[in-house]
């Protein structure tokens, strides 16, 4: 499985190749990644997640052979909260403890292709509420302000909130689009390919048919001197 190394977000990817099995984020509000998984390989990755949070993974194979791999999403016990083999795409929210989640992609199954995966991780409750909360300590005289501090925090979070779920509908977005045109150039390919295997055909068949004809016109009795 690998061992687990803490690493800030940027490091991931360079991670991913020196250590193939083991890699982690730093506890972000919201964050997304697309790696290449080998044929035959396993890759796990490692979220922290304090109690009573929200964490939801979402993750889509762009590319390979049958657009399919195998997820797995463990508890920091070690105890199995999803497991789905074969699967194209795929979105999960559970209520975490405290602690760090596991969750693999399994590619063992291939022997030949090679797969592309973005998966995205949205962190909700992250103790925000506390910071929150901290700040009004500093707050002194509020009675002689004109508009109240709760609602303009409430506009603030209900405008980052918007703010959030429009990045992750362009985040989903691109990553349709990039399997959208993966299988496009796919099948753009294989239709090039049938192609020219149907030219050739036609064109063989074509030989052999002017041969046959003009073999049926060949007088071939001997003529006697």
């Amino acid at each position: 499985m690998g061992v687990k190394i803490w690493l800030p977000f940027p490091v991931v990817l360079l991670a991913s190749q020196l250590l193939p099995g083991a890699a982690g984020f730093t506890p972000s509000l919201d964050s997304d990644f697309t790696f290449t998984l080998p044929a035959g390989q396993k890759e796990c990755f490692y979220q922290p997640m304090p109690l009573k949070a929200s964490l939801e993974i979402e993750y889509q194979v762009l590319d390979g052979a049958g657009l399919d791999i195998d997820f797995h999403l463990a508890s920091p016990k070690g105890r199995t909260l999803v497991f789905e083999q074969r699967k194209s795409d795929g979105v999960h929210t559970i209520e975490t403890e405290g602690g760090d989640y596991m969750f693999c992609f399994d590619n063992t199954f291939s022997t030949i292709s090679e797969k592309v995966i973005f998966f995205e991780l949205i962190l909700d409750n992250m103790g925000e509420q506390q910071e929150q909360e901290d700040w009004k300590k500093y707050i002194t005289g509020t009675d002689m302000l004109d508009m109240k501090l709760e609602d303009i925090l409430e506009s603030i979070n209900s405008i980052k909130s918007r703010l959030s779920k429009s990045g992750h509908i362009q985040t989903l977005l691109r990553a349709f689009e990039a399997r959208d045109r993966n299988i496009q150039e796919s099948n753009f390919d294989r239709v090039n390919f049938w192609s020219m295997v149907n030219l050739v055909v036609m064109v063989v068949v074509s030989a052999i048919q002017v041969y046959m004809l003009k073999s049926l016109f060949e007088d071939k009795r001997k003529s006697r001197t």
